[in-house]
């Protein structure tokens, strides 16, 4: 189970957020949940994409200074 949680733990969580938030605003809060977890998984990969990108170009610009030298 995530992060070592049991079912019976992972009931009686379930079961107080239907209490303090009702079962109207469950779809919402999950859809919201949903929504942020995918724009962060986003901003992650353009950051890393970037990030990548960047090494590349610093690469191919020592290995063109390195071929001018030669």
């Amino acid at each position: 189970m995530p992060f070592g949680l049991g079912l019976t733990e992972l009931i009686v969580i379930f079961l107080v957020v239907l209490l303090l938030f009702g079962a109207k605003r469950l779809p919402d809060i999950a859809q919201g949940l949903g929504k942020g977890i995918r724009e962060f998984r986003r901003s992650v990969k353009d950051t890393t994409d970037e990030f990548k990108g960047s090494m590349n170009d610093e690469n191919s610009n020592e290995n063109s200074d390195n071929k001018k030298s030669n």
